[in-house]
């Protein structure tokens, strides 16, 4: 058996931050640990976990296109990632996969970093994956009500019919309902792709003008680094901050999983942030 490592496998990997993340996190904790990017394309998990099992992997993060082809393939699953339906970090332990999710946590810690959490009435803009793993965590860590906006409004029925406490409402993406949602929330979370770089953007940002003007704005997207949502809303003096953070918090705590031991996660971060400004 080879000498132990971590890994971050997708299709495409090579460009993931993960690698630089924990190099600079395991660093600071004095560990010689190599953490290394794998391509494995869609369907090739089982002879990856076959292979990881052998050559000592002891953990590692999934990104696109496997983080749900994954539940089926673990041993044990934690809640998040039960609740969610999604794997994005596995633990291998005694030959046992362990799968976890740090999406929706790693936002929270984000926000909390940032003084946008705890807040009672929350705006999530989207109902893909991202959006799932942050509303069913809003509402697990004690938001009182949570509106999930989208486009297509069975999707966001669907995520708010998957959250046991019906702290979850679906909504439209019109701009008189955001602007209604908007005037009662106290955070707005961007879930979608809209104004990421090559991608399209947001048809009006009207509705920002509805936010009180305690209101925090969070976009999950950090390239670049202030999207057209975030300007906007910086101009109308509401707290803003990019998904650099919730990226990093989901790392310590991926870390701490494959450690299995907590961490000081602000000091964690602040050595990732460090290695990703450097």
């Amino acid at each position: 058996m080879s000498a132990a490592m971590l890994q971050v496998i997708g299709d495409p990997v090579l460009h993931s931050k993960s690698p630089l993340l924990h190099t600079a996190m395991l660093a600071r904790l004095g560990l010689e640990l190599p953490y290394t990017p794998r391509v494995v394309p869609k369907g090739g998990l089982p002879d990856y976990l076959a292979w990881a099992k052998a050559h000592g992997v002891m953990g590692f993060n999934a990104t696109m296109p496997h983080k749900e082809d994954l539940v089926p393939l673990m041993d044990e699953l934690g809640a998040d990632a039960a609740r969610v339906g999604a794997v994005n970090t596995v633990c291998v332990r005694g030959g046992k996969l362990i799968g976890h999710n740090t999406d929706g946590a790693g936002c929270l810690a984000a926000l909390e970093a940032a003084g946008l959490w705890p807040r009672q009435r929350v705006v999530v803009l989207g109902a893909g994956g991202a959006a799932k793993a942050v509303a069913l965590a809003l509402a697990a860590g004690g938001a009182r009500q949570v509106w999930v906006c989208n486009r297509t409004l069975s999707k966001a029925d669907a995520l708010a019919q998957a959250d046991p406490s019906q702290v979850l409402t679906a909504a439209d993406f019109s701009p008189d309902t955001l602007a209604r949602l908007c005037a009662r929330a106290e955070l707005l979370v961007n879930c979608t792709n809209l104004g990421m770089a090559g991608c399209g953007q947001f048809d009006s940002l009207d509705f920002l003008d509805a936010l009180p003007p305690e209101a925090g704005v969070f976009d999950l997207i950090y390239h670049p680094e202030e999207t057209a949502l975030l300007s906007r809303a910086r101009q109308l003096g509401l707290a803003v901050h990019n998904g650099l953070t919730m990226l990093v918090y989901q790392a310590v705590l991926a870390l701490e999983y494959f450690l299995d031991r907590p961490l000081d996660r602000r000091a964690m971060a602040r050595a990732a942030l460090e290695a990703l400004e450097a």
